[in-house]
């Protein structure tokens, strides 16, 4: 694991800015497995910049999406689709087509998580995977558990995923309890994967994560075991990490 250090949350933007648009750049018909959250706002909105500089071009791009609720329309300020159209896809020169975010309307769970495993797999896979951290250690919406879920699956939101979220929306009882997510083996076949972090409210699972046993009770940990993988975090999420 390839560890960067930012100085403060715009400059972990940036960092992880460079990191994709090299990506871009280097193969220009890639696939990138996008991110949601506050975290990646400000590196998205990096790349809306360079694009509008004229030093990006996402006419060829192809993008698969962690994760969404189900149950939210598309339409819903609050749903993953909506969420990147308005901090990403609406900006830039991506085709819609070439955009993909799992159907949170699709009431059978079986039916659409095999549909957007198969979509990656017709798609020859992630070439790079954008991932956030979640204060559980969760990555996507794959919780703490007994077992690593391998494939894209539905899943039961904990208490504490749906209390850090429920600030988006009117009140907890609005938050949906459920999620379809890529699952870690469909995460780690990514052939490269950008994990961002910052605030020191995470330098503790920054920690357990990257420097603690691999375990399913800290779903994060298993990157440890990928060949490629960078984390760029600021210095109040790298705080408690082994020098």
């Amino acid at each position: 694991m390839k560890i960067i250090e930012a100085k403060d949350y715009n400059d972990m933007s940036r960092k992880a800015a460079n990191i994709l648009s090299a990506q871009v750049i280097m193969k220009p018909d890639c696939v990138l497995g996008l991110a949601t959250g506050s975290t990646p706002v400000g590196a998205y909105r990096q790349l809306v910049e360079r694009f509008e500089k004229g030093d990006l071009d996402f006419s060829q791009v192809k993008s698969v999406n962690l994760d969404e609720y189900k149950g939210l329309e598309r339409t819903n300020d609050q749903s993953y689709y909506y969420f990147m159209h308005e901090n990403l896809f609406n900006h830039v020169n991506i085709k819609e087509e070439n955009t993909n975010v799992p159907n949170g309307m699709e009431p059978d769970a079986e039916k659409e998580c095999a549909r957007y495993e198969a979509l990656i797999d017709s798609l020859g896979g992630v070439d790079l995977q954008l991932l956030g951290l979640g204060h559980n250690g969760h990555i996507g919406f794959n919780e703490p558990a007994e077992a690593f879920d391998k494939a894209t699956h539905c899943v039961n939101l904990t208490e504490r995923t749906i209390e850090a979220n429920k600030r988006f929306f009117a009140s907890a009882d609005d938050v949906p309890r459920q999620a379809y997510t890529m699952g870690i083996g469909t995460i780690m076949r990514a052939k490269k994967i950008l994990i961002i972090v910052s605030g020191e409210d995470k330098a503790e699972i920054v920690r357990d994560a990257f420097f603690g046993p691999v375990t399913p009770k800290v779903p994060a940990s298993i990157l440890q075991m990928h060949p490629d993988v960078t984390l760029v975090a600021d210095a109040a999420a790298l705080s408690k990490i082994p020098r």
